[in-house]
């Protein structure tokens, strides 16, 4: 076994617990204190005073690629160990989106095992914007049940003119089945909820749970800074008990066509009372960005990066007043814990040995620490 001694690290996991040092070995933490003494074989690193933090979780990545709204050209490619070892996420949320006819489970799975692979814990999602959903095995309940990798359902999409327009019993029994899958397998079946622009925003969760035996814990809405009447409707949700997720990958012509930065929705949030534990921020990385006129034609089409997901950090930080520690459980230990995964999102003993070293003054990333292995930051 190899063991890694990081000395002089102030660290956060998200709480502040001062300076210390932190021992890794097989993948976990395995001490954390102040000058710690360890007489076995080990690498020593010197944090220098950096902030040494959990390793972001992204609630939402397109592993495989997304997009194709504007055709077969428009689709966006699959993303790279490299890209978000430099992003500081070291654990991934994968998801199909509008397209699960050129795009499979399979693919999807596959790409997961393939980051995996370098270090990385990366996971899928069952479904994607369709209802009926399609699955793997031919069920919600049968992929969460039999494919340890699948923690949950999404994007079901709602309030979009390309998602399948279901109806509160449909998708209740999404909800259901995710519900009993997750039970049976030790997960929190989670249903991730893409959330378009029309008008009617989270009515159709409301009734789902003025209607249905589920709790709106089950239902994790993303994209819900997409505009600001859609971002106003979210403490209203988060009172009911569900929880809301901001995403970070932008464009310029979105944010002009109603988007609310992530940052400054954090921020708006934050300020109406909504707690950071009710609240994530994920990249939609790799996911395509359209921005369609009023009559649904496409202008024109980004591709989100999962490096977006720090800085929303940075800029909630810097740019609007958030503490870090608010902004830092955002990214860390909100999502691991809408997603039901215990050893992810905290520095604490027994934890995965998954970190990023931020500089103290201006939050860039130094390196990030995935399974144990040190990846610098480039440059």
């Amino acid at each position: 076994m190899t063991f890694v001694l990081i000395r002089n690290a102030q660290v956060h996991a998200p709480t502040p617990l001062g300076r210390m040092d932190v021992l890794l070995g097989a993948g976990r933490i395995l001490a954390m204190q102040a000058d710690l003494r360890f007489d076995l074989p080990h690498e020593t690193i010197d944090a220098d005073g950096a902030l040494t933090c959990p390793g972001f979780v992204d609630s939402l990545v397109h592993l495989s690629g997304g997009g194709g709204e504007g055709g077969f050209a428009t689709r966006t490619p699959a993303l790279s160990a490299g890209d978000a070892l430099a992003a500081g996420v070291t654990t991934l949320i994968g998801a199909l989106g509008t397209d699960d006819v050129t795009r499979s489970h399979a693919d999807l799975l596959a790409c997961a095992r393939a980051l995996s692979a370098h270090g990385l814990s990366a996971y899928a999602l069952t479904g994607s914007y369709r209802v009926p959903v399609a699955t793997l095995t031919g069920s919600v309940r049968d992929d969460l049940v039999l494919v340890p990798d699948i923690l949950g359902v999404g994007e079901i999409a709602i309030a979009d003119h390309r998602g399948s327009q279901p109806s509160a019993g449909e998708l209740a029994r999404i909800g259901a089945d995710a519900r009993v899958g997750g039970m049976l397998a030790g997960k929190r079946g989670t249903v991730l909820v893409h959330v378009g622009d029309a008008d009617e925003g989270l009515a159709l969760l409301h009734e789902v749970s003025d209607h249905f035996p589920l709790p709106p814990s089950q239902w994790h809405p993303t994209h819900v800074n997409r505009n600001r009447q859609l971002l106003r409707k979210a403490p209203a949700w988060v009172a009911r008990g569900g929880s809301v997720d901001l995403t970070a990958g932008t464009t310029p012509a979105l944010v002009e066509a109603g988007d609310v930065p992530a940052a400054a929705a954090l921020a708006e949030l934050l300020d109406a009372g909504v707690p950071a534990a009710r609240i994530t921020i994920s990249s939609d990385g790799q996911a395509s960005l359209p921005h369609f006129a009023a009559d649904g034609t496409l202008l024109e089409l980004g591709i989100a990066p999962v490096r977006s997901l720090h800085e929303a950090l940075v800029a909630a930080v810097h740019a609007h007043g958030v503490t870090f520690e608010q902004a830092l459980a955002t990214v860390t230990r909100s999502p691991a814990a809408v997603w039901g995964l215990p050893r992810k999102g905290e520095l604490r003993v027994g934890a995965d040995a998954d970190l990023v070293l931020l500089d103290p003054d201006t939050l860039a990333l130094r390196a990030t620490v995935a399974g144990g292995h040190w990846h610098p930051a480039a440059g």
